[in-house]
């Protein structure tokens, strides 16, 4: 009888527990983990602009969660193999080299994922099947109590249908051995240099609040770390709208984009601390925020190529250049600009308010924010990334044209002492503490030159022009 092989086709799945690819009804004789790494990222998208879709942040922390899966694999038994290229001519190729009896693959939210997985659907030979799962979401497509084409066009009505008829199940545990590798196979993958030497080389700005480390261990640590240790539960929708530290925020994200950590692990890990400490408004902000998650994703999936606007983007202008340069002169949106650039991650806050900015001061094209993001973010996942673009520019599922965030009303409201602007950008550490150091070019004209836009909304929140002397103390 000849043995059987299939083959774990590995996207934003990066982990080993509660992956329902690795739980078999009929385990193989032998197992071939696959992760095929889109050479299309690592080319332009803009025209006339070589920054790569996949950012150098971003790339190194793949590379990290790539190398912690791999661990996971062998102590179980198996190993991964990476590949760069086509995943769909990668996948198909690997299939029929093996004579593969399925591919396992995760059912994915971004319409390039979805075309490469029909692809291989298409193209497989007639003797190996595609199987196909929901992974890492609160719940399954299955569980919805809607099809998706019936997806509620706000997340309101979403949330309050699934609060009042969904169960969501338990994260599946890691499994404790895995069948062996085939024989002959390929395995491993080439070291980050050879793939891209700047990310080879990149290292986060030694000012950013917290490190992130690619992989299933970290990703367990920050979750005990935080719900247990720093009992973040008790304080997440009070803290969730800070700008500096390390606990302001869950810090989750990063590890959920790529599959390191799944919704229902840190669903079940709030349960946990529930049942000791009971129930509050924070407590339940975390799943709340979970469901936003699996709302973007349904989005993405029912939306397809229509998540990305029209086809092409536009070239870079001078608008966009000032704000992903972190030129703008403001310092609220500059010092978000500069932490994005220099550490891969921004708090919410930040994200909300530099959007808005972009689309409505500056009136550049939203998708323009949105694939710097994307080049950008070490927690980019394409649904919630495109998603909450196009919610900010007021073209998505729930459109209005009026999510305007006055950057100065903000600024004043966040940040009032001026202390994250400052922690950013040295240069206004001179100016006193408070909105002084928000309107720089108002207080010190002689040091600060004004904003590369005035928009008529701020008039109201602008502070007295007066030249600010320094005094010796």
């Amino acid at each position: 009888m000849n043995s059987t092989t299939d083959i774990v086709w590995l996207q934003d799945n990066l982990r080993v527990a509660d992956n329902p690819l690795l739980h078999f009804e009929t385990p193989p004789d032998q197992l071939l983990c696959l992760y095929v790494l889109d050479q299309r990222w690592l080319k332009e998208a803009v025209p006339g602009d070589s920054t790569p879709r996949l950012g150098p942040a971003r790339l190194r922390f793949l590379w990290q969660s790539l190398m912690e899966l791999r661990g996971e694999l062998l102590q179980r038994g198996s190993d991964l193999l990476v590949r760069i290229g086509d995943p769909a001519d990668v996948v198909v190729e690997v299939a029929a080299t093996l004579c593969a009896r399925e591919v396992r693959v995760a059912e994915h939210s971004g319409c390039e994922e979805s075309t490469h997985i029909a692809r291989v659907a298409a193209q497989l030979p007639a003797s190996c099947q595609l199987h196909r799962a929901d992974s890492g979401y609160l719940l399954d497509a299955s569980a919805l109590p809607f099809e998706l084409s019936d997806l509620p066009a706000s997340f309101s009505a979403f949330r309050r249908c699934v609060e009042k008829e969904c169960a969501i199940g338990a994260p599946q545990p890691a499994p404790v051995t895995l069948p062996g590798w085939p024989e002959g196979a390929a395995r491993g993958f080439p070291p980050l240099k050879a793939v891209c030497e700047a990310s080879a080389a990149w290292q986060p700005d030694k000012r950013q609040g917290f490190v992130f480390v690619g992989g299933e261990s970290a990703a367990n640590d920050r979750l005990q770390h935080y719900l247990w240790r720093q009992n973040g539960a008790e304080s997440y929708k009070k803290t969730r709208n800070g700008l500096l530290g390390a606990n302001f925020s869950t810090r989750f994200s990063p590890w959920l984009a790529r599959g390191c950590l799944s919704a229902r692990q840190i669903h079940q890990e709030v349960k946990a601390w529930e049942a000791i400490n009971g129930s509050c408004e924070s407590s339940y902000w975390i799943i709340f925020e979970l469901l936003w998650r699996d709302y973007f994703h349904r989005a993405a999936q029912l939306e397809g190529v229509t998540l990305f606007g029209r086809e092409e983007l536009p070239p870079a202008n001078d608008a966009f250049n000032l704000w992903r340069n972190a030129e703008t002169g403001v310092p609220f949106i500059d010092a978000a600009m500069l932490e994005l650039k220099r550490t891969g991650w921004i708090s919410n806050r930040a994200r909300q308010n530099v959007a808005s900015f972009l689309v409505k001061d500056l009136q550049v094209d939203w998708r323009l924010g949105a694939w710097w993001f994307e080049h950008c973010l070490i927690d980019y996942d394409v649904a919630s990334n495109w998603g909450n673009w196009r919610y900010i520019a007021g073209v998505g599922r729930d459109p209005r044209q009026d999510r305007y965030f006055n950057v100065l009303k903000q600024a004043g409201h966040y940040d009032p002492k001026g202390l994250y602007v400052a922690y950013w950008l040295p240069a206004l550490e001179s100016l006193p503490f408070g909105l002084e150091r928000h309107q720089p070019w108002r207080v010190a004209p002689s040091q600060f030159k004004p904003p590369c836009v005035l928009p008529s909304e701020w008039q109201r929140w602008l502070i007295a022009a007066t030249e600010f002397e320094e005094t010796d103390e």
